[in-house]
Parts: C-alpha cells; sequence; structure tokens
C-alpha cells in the first residue's frame, strides 16, 4: 500500500532557502521510506509569506484527492510578522485545521500540526525586537496547540528545538532568517516518529 501525505503551510513547508528535496515534508517522506512504509511524494499546498487567509484562499482554488492518509499543517509566522489579529488567526487556523481533518475523511490520528518557529531568534531579526517577537509566537503557539487538542490531532512542538539550534550557524540559511536542511531533518525526525507510530494503530 501506497500512503498519500499532504503538507499544508508556508514557506517553512516548502523549504525556502533549500532544494525542495530537503523540505521537511520530502525528508519525512524520505524517512518513512527508510521504516519500509511505502509513500507517494508528498503534495505541497505553500508559499512564502502565505498567512492563514492566504492559505485558505489557495486550497479554495486547489483541486485535492478525495482522501490523503496524513496531512500536517504549519502556519501563522507571517500573521505574527504582519501584526494581524491573534483573534482573526485563531479563526483562520481552526477553519484550516477542520479542512485538513476533513482531507483525511476525518482521520484525527492521522492530522498533524507544526509549532510556528521563532524567526526572532534569526540574524534577520538582529534589530527587531526579539523579546516581543518571541513573546507573540508563544502566545500564537499556545493557541495553535489549544485548537489542535481540542479538535483531536496531533501538535508537534518544533519551536523550543529551533530556538536553541539557531544559535549554530550551519543551521541557519543564507537569507539569515530560514533554516537550512539540517533544521528541516530534525523537523522530519519527529513527523516521522508520529506518522510511523500512527501507520501501527
Amino acid at each position: 500500500m501506497n500512503y498519500s501525505y499532504l503538507a499544508l503551510g508556508d514557506s517553512y513547508t516548502i523549504g525556502e532557502q533549500v532544494l525542495l528535496s530537503e523540505s521537511f515534508p520530502y525528508q519525512t517522506v524520505q524517512l518513512l521510506r527508510q521504516n519500509n512504509l511505502s509513500f507517494f511524494a508528498p503534495e505541497i499546498i505553500a508559499k512564502n509569506e502565505w498567512t492563514t487567509d492566504e492559505l485558505q484562499s489557495e486550497i479554495d482554488k486547489t483541486s485535492f484527492l478525495k482522501k490523503y492518509d496524513f496531512v500536517s499543517l504549519l502556519i501563522g509566522v507571517n500573521n505574527q510578522y504582519r501584526e494581524k489579529n491573534l483573534d482573526e488567526y485563531e479563526i483562520q487556523f481552526e477553519q484550516l485545521l477542520q479542512k485538513a481533518i476533513s482531507l483525511s475523511s476525518n482521520n484525527l490520528k492521522n492530522v498533524f500540526v507544526l509549532s510556528i518557529p521563532d524567526w526572532g531568534t534569526m540574524p534577520f531579526a538582529k534589530d527587531r525586537n526579539i523579546k516581543k517577537i518571541a513573546e507573540e509566537i508563544d502566545v500564537y503557539n499556545d493557541s495553535c496547540k489549544d485548537i489542535t487538542q481540542k479538535l483531536g490531532c496531533t501538535f508537534i512542538d518544533i519551536t523550543q528545538s529551533q530556538r536553541i539550534d539557531s544559535k549554530d550557524p550551519k543551521m541557519i540559511a543564507a537569507d539569515g532568517l530560514h533554516p537550512t536542511a539540517l533544521e528541516y531533518t530534525k523537523w522530519a525526525k519527529k513527523l516521522t516518529t508520529a506518522i510511523t507510530e500512527a501507520c501501527l494503530i
């Protein structure tokens, strides 16, 4: 059996600044195949700088399969970056997660939400209010986690380790804002573990 995987998100999902094959969705599929699980290439609906409403707009225009075996969602950093209203994010994020659930044929255990990385830890933000960014990212992630758990899906925290890793130049892409493939590997490993466990249930 070949499994299908849909990844919804923004620049972190497409792997901005790295090869597509080095993005976390593609690395996840490679790791899953190494675990003797057969997966098609991931389908990715994501773009640099997308906010929740922009992702929703693209979803509305996209023709999907009738069902995906696994779906991931990582969205919200650009809402915070553009100082959008948190209440707006919560409403739109929940709508996106509901869509992800429906695309999995309501298979809650196969829908995964990754936390929002903290761009304030990157060199790009050296002249910004790093403390404020961190606090706001935490608030967004708290809401993200609460909604994810309320709807019965799995929340995967990548932010805490990403903050630590941002002190390592090897983890920072050339633009000083996005991670390198090495950081995406860490996210892929966490998602691989979660998907593998779901396959065994």
